[in-house]
């Protein structure tokens, strides 16, 4: 099969396995940075980028710094529309953001986790997307998901060759 129709069935199986649960379980487990998440998994499928530890790592971090600067700063806010221009509001929400990616790519590369679709977690949920403790924990959750699938998918590619 072709290199870019294998990796383009890869993304597509990743994101299917979250989406259904999404939609079955009727949670968050589909959000905008798992989509670059499933494309570098499939993409680079057993690189040093694909290692768990860096996938699930990388968006732990994010969580993590998205909800501390989200409740410190931001707290009730969400960018769901756009802000009055000038507003406390609005610059609470970006600062929110912008401490949070800084916070997700000095943690990631201080813990040799680096996955940049993280700071796209981190900006999801420090910008009032995805708030509450459940909803990080779904989050990673997802991640985990994806990581595992990967691992079935590669496992059975290469049984295949064998």
């Amino acid at each position: 099969m072709d290199d870019r129709v294998g990796t383009t069935l890869h993304t597509g199986l990743l994101l299917s396995t979250t989406a259904v649960l999404s939609w079955l379980l009727g949670v968050p487990m589909l959000f905008p940075s798992l989509g670059p998440s499933a494309f570098v998994l499939a993409l680079f499928q057993r690189s040093d980028a694909t290692r768990p530890r860096r996938v699930i790592g990388g968006h732990l971090i994010g969580v993590v710094a998205g909800l501390l600067a989200y409740h410190l700063l931001a707290s009730g806010i969400t960018m769901t529309s756009a802000a009055d221009p000038g507003s406390i509001e609005g610059l609470r929400l970006a600062v929110s953001g912008v401490l949070a990616t800084m916070v997700t790519a000095g943690g990631m590369l201080a813990t040799d986790t680096r996955h940049p679709p993280a700071c796209a977690t981190t900006l999801i949920v420090s910008l009032g997307l995805l708030t509450t403790p459940l909803e990080g924990a779904l989050i990673v959750g997802a991640v985990i998901v994806l990581v595992a699938v990967h691992g079935l998918v590669i496992r059975t590619i290469d049984a295949r060759s064998s």
